[in-house]
């Protein structure tokens, strides 16, 4: 049995008429570069996430950073952050020209570990983006407190969290802001790259409005100097009409979880995802944790099933943060995280019977 890893061809499929005439009317209307049709998805899309704003961008890099602008994060300040997280995060805050700080993740949700938050905070310290890792909430009020006590602003990287909820409240809108990613894979996914800001802070919203077109307040008026990060009319039209099945989306990946757990959390030396329990948790990926992954990964593909790595080795161990000066042992839950993770097929069109066959796979394995 075939197991693709991803397939957003079978999803495309299942909306492919009302895709086309979306495409088609952005087509008659010629709005190509920002305008109605990006408008009507940031209104919807600020309903969903019970913000009073969203604002649409070109993807989820491009959020966080003009976030960071917005809030005025700039040379000499730092960040704290986490060092398991794909590499845009970090990104974001030295294209500021601030420096990431790191501090290591809990070992049961896999996101910032908030005992450990306090200390890293210093006097140049500015802002704390927690990432919703894997479409999981970190603790976020536990992270709150602590920045309020500092006068730190939070800002939430939910890239991999569209709908994920903490204590009942969507993600994005607990901090000073929340930024997402719709690049294609995600549970909320474009056709190209698109991100969005969501917030609730007026003045942010508007600075990031004009930071993503080039600092006007209106058309060759520039406040500030901003830069091109719009988003394109054809995405706003397509994740419009995506939007609307997000829930059902998630709720199949949620059983598609429990279908794993069932059939996993008994094989030995497997350890699954937990959710939880102030969280709800919508597997943008469904990440184990294995001693031996590499032969693991080879095996599976050889029985024709499609596995990923979520992130083989932390930021501040990549290459191009050398010049912080961390080495191997600086945080040692995410890297013994790092050389564990392997993601397992996770979409909504997956079946019963994949999973079944994959779990199969593993615990063959396992077993022998």
């Amino acid at each position: 049995m075939k197991v693709p890893f991803l397939d957003l061809k079978a999803q495309y499929l299942s909306i492919k008429e009302e895709i086309h005439l979306a495409l088609q009317d952005v087509l008659e209307q010629t709005a190509f570069a920002g305008g109605k049709f990006v408008a009507q998805f940031e209104a919807k899309f600020a309903d969903y996430c019970k913000a009073d704003f969203a604002i649409g961008v070109n993807s989820g890099t491009s959020a966080l950073w003009l976030t960071l602008l917005g809030l005025g994060v700039g040379k000499g300040d730092e960040v704290i952050t986490v060092p398991s997280t794909f590499i845009a995060t970090a990104e974001a805050i030295s294209y500021c020209g601030a420096t990431p700080v790191f501090v290591d993740i809990d070992e049961k949700t896999y996101n910032m570990n908030p005992k450990l938050l306090e200390a890293a905070i210093t006097d140049r310290t500015k802002a704390v983006i927690p990432v919703h890792l894997f479409g999981q909430s970190a603790d976020m009020d536990a992270i709150l407190a602590i920045a309020k006590r500092y006068g730190l602003w939070v800002i939430e990287d939910a890239c991999q969290a569209h709908g994920a909820e903490y204590k009942g409240q969507r993600v994005g809108t607990l901090g000073d802001a929340g930024c997402f990613s719709f690049y294609p894979g995600k549970n909320l996914g474009a056709y190209g790259e698109a991100g969005a800001v969501v917030t609730n802070n007026a003045e942010l919203a508007e600075k990031i409005r004009m930071l993503r077109d080039h600092g006007q307040s209106k058309k060759y008026y520039h406040n500030m100097i901003g830069w091109n990060a719009r988003m394109e009319g054809f995405q706003g039209a397509i994740l419009e009409v995506k939007l609307k099945y997000l829930n059902a989306w998630n709720n199949a990946r949620r059983h598609h979880a429990q279908l794993y757990h069932q059939l996993l959390q008994q094989i030995p030396n497997v350890i699954v995802p937990r959710e939880a329990e102030y969280a709800r948790h919508i597997y943008h990926v469904y990440a184990i944790r294995v001693p031996e992954r590499e032969a693991l990964m080879k095996f599976l593909a050889e029985k024709e099933v499609q596995t990923g790595i979520h992130y083989p080795i932390p930021i501040h161990l990549q290459p191009a943060y050398q010049f912080l000066g961390l080495r191997p042992g600086s945080f040692p839950v995410a890297e013994q995280c790092a050389q564990q993770f392997l993601s397992l097929p996770m979409y909504p069109e997956l079946t019963d019977e994949q999973i079944e066959y994959t779990a199969q796979q593993i615990k063959q394995f396992m077993s022998d």
